[in-house]
């Protein structure tokens, strides 16, 4: 079963470049000018998708390289870098967006982040395609499960950011689309009532 999870799963290394294109676009969404409450929900979303990152490489992604190349400078510059967003991330927790260092601290975690993602994308990935090319299902398997576990333990977060950064717009939309589609339940329920007569 695992076997076939692994064949079945994407790997680690495409994981993570998922993982970084999700943050960067919740990173480009940004703008000092929104409402508090919409601020403050987009960064709650970067900060638990970045420690949820962070942790899976950390646990199964940086172990596994190391085991094969343990001189790559830019792996051992990695837990530093986990070790300064984490940093910036409990400041950021401990503000609110009134705080008129919010939008710096956050901008200095968006570009340490990018820093970050950079070297990995531009140096570990390909090594790691290049050293373990047999095992990256695998460990893409091993990085879902654990995923699921962390994204459990974050799931009221994860939901509360989630509610309070989705776009007005998009809200009434949703709801005049739930209103027609509703009235059209009812009308084609009367159709159907009628017909029958």
């Amino acid at each position: 079963m695992s076997t076939l999870l692994s064949k079945l799963s994407p790997s680690i290394t495409d994981m993570i470049r998922m993982d970084h294109s999700q943050v960067l676009e919740t990173f480009h969404q940004f703008r000092s000018g929104m409402s508090i409450a919409k601020k403050e929900a987009l960064v709650g979303s970067a900060c638990v998708a970045l420690e949820i990152h962070t942790q899976l490489e950390e646990e199964i992604f940086y172990p596994a390289l190391r085991e094969l190349a343990s001189d790559i400078e830019v792996l051992e510059k990695s837990f530093p870098e986990h070790a300064e967003m984490h940093r910036q991330i409990t400041r950021l927790r401990s503000m609110t967006a009134i705080d008129p260092d919010y939008d710096p601290t956050f901008l200095e975690l968006v570009r340490d982040a990018l820093h970050h993602v950079a070297d990995e994308e531009t140096t570990l990935l390909p090594a790691a395609e290049r050293l373990m090319p047999e095992r990256l299902g695998e460990l893409g398997a091993q990085m879902m499960r654990r995923r699921a576990q962390l994204l459990t333990a974050h799931a009221g977060e994860i939901m509360s950011s989630t509610v309070r950064s989705f776009p007005e717009s998009a809200a009434v939309m949703a709801s005049g689309a739930v209103g027609a589609g509703a009235y059209l339940m009812q009308q084609a329920s009367g159709w159907v009532s009628r017909g029958r007569r």
